[in-house]
């Protein structure tokens, strides 16, 4: 009789060792998930610099087109500090052809990014949204010994305190580098 009581005892101590233990458990692992839901997001200018253009180049002339959409639009809307507007300038030039990107030096094209910068914030103006060609409208064609591609891409400007929107069309041109990547060779406004 007195084994079986200190048997149920020892059954009823190690029960609530047990429970006790599980109890500290799920505090320190829900403490733990709540930290992993508090984990802070990315700004749009940090999320438009974390991408890899080394390993997850856009696939097609739209993808380059709107992805150089998406930083354009964050040069004009977003606050940002001077080494990231260098970063996100070195992103978007990544974008651009060999070509293209030797009409200028490095200081010229940052010194004309800024005072573009200036003169649209100058005027209260934002890029509203944009609007890149349909797949289906890209215009691909070959030049010489090198693959081509044109599109275009609408700009929606806004002025502050004015809700109506003027719309910038613009048409790229682009062509395929010998990795095989869509490079934007240049682009021009389209007048009515």
């Amino acid at each position: 009789m007195k084994n079986s009581k200190v048997a149920k005892t020892v059954i009823i101590v190690v029960i609530l060792a047990a429970i006790v233990l599980a109890y500290y458990f799920y505090l320190g692992h829900r403490t733990k998930r709540q930290e992993v839901e508090e984990t802070v997001v990315a700004t749009v200018v940090q999320s438009l610099l974390m991408r890899d253009l080394e390993h997850n180049y856009p696939p097609t002339p739209k993808e380059v087109v709107k992805y150089y959409a998406e930083i354009t639009e964050c040069f004009y809307n977003e606050t940002y500090s001077d080494e990231e507007l260098t970063q996100l300038a070195n992103k978007i030039q990544m974008l651009y052809d060999a070509e293209l990107v030797a009409n200028k030096t490095q200081e010229q094209y940052m010194q004309d990014l800024r005072d573009d910068i200036a003169d649209m914030k100058g005027r209260q103006l934002t890029v509203a949204s944009y609007e890149v060609s349909a797949s289906t409208d890209v215009e691909y064609f070959e030049q010489g010994e090198y693959s081509c591609a044109r599109l275009y891409c609408t700009f929606y400007l806004r002025q502050a305190g004015n809700s109506s929107r003027v719309a910038s069309l613009e048409r790229f041109l682009l062509r395929k580098d010998e990795d095989g990547h869509w490079k934007i060779l240049g682009w021009e406004l389209v007048e009515d």
